[in-house]
């Protein structure tokens, strides 16, 4: 005669474009939800699709009835709000239970925010992902982790049903690290690739051929295959992810660099560049709006050119 384990009970906090699909694989893969985001709305409309979820009114009513919860906000000082505020977790989480951030958050923040659960005998786990809205949608994110072996292994069916690959990278708040300086890479390799296209483009070479080229040469990258013919030849411009929150996770990847006394002339470069275009931009612009910002400093559009 075998024994069934039952599933823990799962709180999930930030139901936007990456939360709620997320949110969605947790309970396609059994496990019961309570919803919150600080749009009620969200929360109501998913936990009426979604079999054994249920909408909470706050932080604290989503860790009452919780063992391990998910948090996908947009930085660490609101994971730090959300877990300390008046109806915040901490005055619902009971001990033994443990926070999950998946948000891409500030290292130091993060160290913060454990001590604060610590105290109340709650563990974290930070697990932030890359894989954009697409991979939250088909569970194909790769999720990089920092915590204790325990608590890892505690968190990984979770991470195994909204996700392709998991990277235990280390003690806490490495999977924060790792985050920011994947989005640095990411950011830099934009920015070159798009000054490349440029240059070509102005010499008269076509980007969209241009693009097939790199694609089966050295220059490919994730950005190559995913961004310039999708976003920016196509002139969709869209993609989901921000502008101002790639230009936070190279703040955060600028901020451990003076830490640790380390030079990084050309991401600290990039990274200005990164400012000014979000200057540009404004509030809310995709990241692909990055490449609208070359476009226009150089008045140089990346379109295919007519045959």
């Amino acid at each position: 005669m075998t024994t069934q384990i039952s599933k823990p009970r799962i709180g999930f906090i930030g139901l936007g474009v990456m939360g709620a699909p997320m949110a969605t694989c947790l309970a396609n893969a059994g496990f019961s939800l309570a919803l919150y985001d600080v749009s009620p709305l969200l929360a109501e409309e998913l936990s009426l699709v979604l079999p054994d979820a249920m909408a909470c009114r706050n932080p604290a009513e989503v860790g009452r009835n919780s063992d391990i919860v998910v948090t996908m906000l947009p930085n660490g000082r609101v994971v730090n709000q959300v877990v300390t505020a008046e109806d915040g977790l901490l005055a619902g989480m009971a001990p033994g239970s443990l926070l999950l951030d998946t948000s891409s958050s500030e290292p130091w923040l993060t160290r913060e925010t454990a001590v604060l659960l610590e105290k109340q005998g709650i563990e974290m786990v930070d697990a932030p992902v890359s894989g954009a809205q697409w991979g939250a949608q088909s569970a194909e994110l790769v999720f990089m982790v920092g915590g204790s072996e325990r608590n890892v292994e505690r968190v990984r069916p979770l991470l195994d049903a909204m996700g392709r690959a998991v990277f235990h990278l280390g003690d806490l708040t490495c999977g924060h690290m790792m985050k920011c300086i994947n989005n640095l890479i990411t950011a830099m390799t934009l920015t070159a690739t798009t000054e490349g296209l440029v240059i070509g483009k102005r010499h008269g070479l076509d980007p969209s051929v241009m693009t097939d080229v790199l694609n089966e040469s050295t220059g490919m990258s994730w950005i190559t295959h995913t961004h310039i013919h999708q976003r920016v030849i196509s002139r969709r411009f869209d993609d989901p992810f921000k502008l101002e929150l790639m230009l936070k996770d190279m703040g955060i990847a600028m901020g451990l660099a003076e830490q640790s006394g380390v030079e990084v002339p050309a991401s600290r470069l990039g990274h200005k560049l990164w400012e000014q275009a979000s200057a540009a931009m404004g509030p809310g612009a995709s990241v692909s709006e990055f490449a609208r910002w070359v476009e226009q400093t150089t008045d140089t559009a990346i379109t295919a050119n007519s045959h």
